[in-house]
């Protein structure tokens, strides 16, 4: 078989041929993927809802609202047991944490406190500002419960910062982030309570 001379030519039709595979081949990935993703972001979703709320017959229509701040919206989930709300969770985030992007699914009581969350995405260092998953939830803490309390009666910032919250252990930055985005979702609960 012949060498094929390497000119200019040959080598932009190489890289055309090899490139256009390429993206083919990524174009169909894509497409094989992206609805399996949708479902189980949508299921993830719907899981972080039942666990930061109290029991719930049923689920009223979501709606989103801008924060004040300005920045993207937050998603509202009222949920109602017997025709009454009994809670509202809200999807909130944060691009303030040690890696950047940081989304929460956080439950609002009938009272206005928290009721619990869940950490939908993040990318954290492992074992550092990952442990905000679990960090906030641990009732033998006290001093980093936030589960109950709401930022009418607690001060809703970092120890170090003068609040009344114990941020992770080596992760200040994560631990305020988290707290932003909580403190962004009861500021918002509290501007759309009606």
């Amino acid at each position: 078989m012949a060498k094929r001379e390497s000119s200019f030519i040959n080598m932009v039709v190489t890289l055309v041929l090899v490139t256009g595979i390429a993206a083919a081949a990524l174009g169909f990935v894509y497409d094989f993927t992206k609805g399996p993703i949708e479902a189980a972001k949508a299921k993830a979703q719907a899981e972080a809802i039942k666990q930061v709320l109290p029991e719930f017959d049923e689920l009223g229509e979501s709606f989103k609202t801008l924060t004040e701040a300005g920045g993207d919206s937050l998603e509202f989930f009222p949920a109602f047991k017997g025709g009454e709300l009994i809670g509202t969770a809200i999807k909130t985030y944060t691009k303030n944490g040690f890696s950047g992007y940081i989304s929460i699914m956080a439950g609002i009581d009938k009272d206005g406190n928290f009721s619990g969350y869940s950490v939908l995405e993040h990318k954290e260092t492992p074992g550092l500002g990952s442990k905000m998953d679990t960090w906030f939830n641990n009732t033998k803490k006290p001093n980093q419960y936030v589960i109950g309390k709401s930022p009418e009666s607690t001060n809703f910032a970092v120890s170090k910062d003068g609040g009344d919250i114990d941020a992770i252990t080596a992760s200040t930055i994560t631990s305020r982030a988290f707290l932003e985005a909580l403190s962004l979702a009861y500021d918002s609960y509290k501007k759309n309570k009606e």
